[in-house]
């Protein structure tokens, strides 16, 4: 399911940037909910093809929470991923100001068991959130 995602947390940072006028060297680091390894590796590549190197920040939640012997090469359950990556970890780290600027995109799949029934494809969806310790 990252590989589904990867495409819309491409969209979402790199609109984020267009928006804000920032870059990846602002951010202490860029979390994306849950591309698993998979997903991973396909956002930085195209961050690779637009000449932007996102791999040296790039975090995600569920290679952060699963071993790889778990075996969840294309990601594991987002919405947990993310919330225990985010309340357990990244918002302690900010607050004793050990990371002083985080874009957290939260990464997500549209399901829709009509959808799925109809061979339709499952949309993926990102949003982002800009954390700051100041």
């Amino acid at each position: 399911m990252g590989a589904a995602m990867a495409p819309a947390a491409y969209h979402t940072i790199k609109t984020h940037f267009a928006n804000t006028g920032t870059s990846v060297a602002e951010f202490d680091c860029i979390v994306t909910g849950d591309l698993g390894r998979v997903g991973s590796a396909i956002l930085c590549e195209m961050f690779e093809k637009d000449k932007i190197d996102l791999a040296a920040k790039h975090k995600d939640c569920g290679v952060m929470l699963y071993a790889p012997e778990q075996d969840t090469h294309a990601g594991g359950s987002g919405c947990g991923c993310s919330a225990s990556v985010l309340c357990g970890y990244l918002l302690g780290e900010v607050a004793k100001h050990k990371l002083g600027s985080v874009l957290f995109v939260a990464t997500g799949a549209l399901m829709s068991p009509t959808m799925t029934q109809q061979g339709e494809s499952i949309p993926g969806i990102a949003h982002a959130v800009h954390i700051s310790a100041v």
